[in-house]
């Protein structure tokens, strides 16, 4: 029937987009240029990763084209990665979102998904934790979102949700991020709460 018929291109759709999403896997035009923009950024910041040589960071992204793929994320949702970290035990740099607001393009979300549903009306969407899974990130800690205020001023407008403890989330709770009156204030919200002038950041190790 007509209705099966239309059934069957709505699922088969699905499908194809999912296997897109999947591979995640980008040209090597599309690589070319977001090294090209790590490096110009990398360069024009060099007071986050004092110590740390290009040359090095270039090759982990090379031998790493899935985390290239995450960074594409970051920085086509406005996040403008850079590194802030490397970690000597694992042998991995990590990347910041170092956007000076907090991301345009995953703002108005709620925390979770469990916040989500709870919704009755009105629902965003999208949640921050699964947004931040299927880009390959991890939301920020608050210990981290301390250490990039180091580089900068940033959230002067907006604030970021930030990984929350399990202790505050199991009752209801989510924590954001912000800098006001040359100083990083933590606040906690509902979960389900969601603003225009709020997103979150995140880290990738690579």
């Amino acid at each position: 029937t007509a209705k099966l018929l239309y059934l069957n291109i709505i699922d088969t759709f699905i499908t194809n987009h999912c296997n897109m999403e999947i591979n995640k896997i980008l040209s090597q035009k599309e690589k070319d240029e977001l090294i090209k923009t790590l490096h110009i950024r990398f360069e024009k910041n060099k007071n986050r990763h004092l110590g740390i040589d290009w040359a090095r960071v270039l090759a982990k992204l090379e031998s790493n084209p899935d985390k290239l793929w995450s960074l594409q994320a970051m920085e086509d949702s406005g996040g403008e990665p850079d590194v802030i970290e490397f970690n000597r035990s694992t042998d991995e740099y990590l990347f910041y979102d170092c956007s000076t607001e907090s991301p345009k393009g995953r703002r108005s979300y709620c925390y979770d998904g469990e916040a989500l549903a709870a919704r009755k009306e009105f629902k965003p969407d999208n949640n921050v934790i699964d947004c931040a899974a299927e880009m390959g990130v991890e939301l920020l800690t608050e210990e981290q979102y301390s250490v990039l205020q180091q580089f900068g001023h940033f959230d002067t407008k907006t604030s970021s949700w930030i990984k929350t403890p399990t202790a505050i989330r199991k009752l209801g709770g989510a924590i954001f991020a912000e800098y006001r009156y040359d100083h990083v204030f933590v606040f906690h919200n509902g979960a389900q709460s969601y603003y225009a002038a709020r997103g979150f950041r995140s880290s990738l190790s690579v």
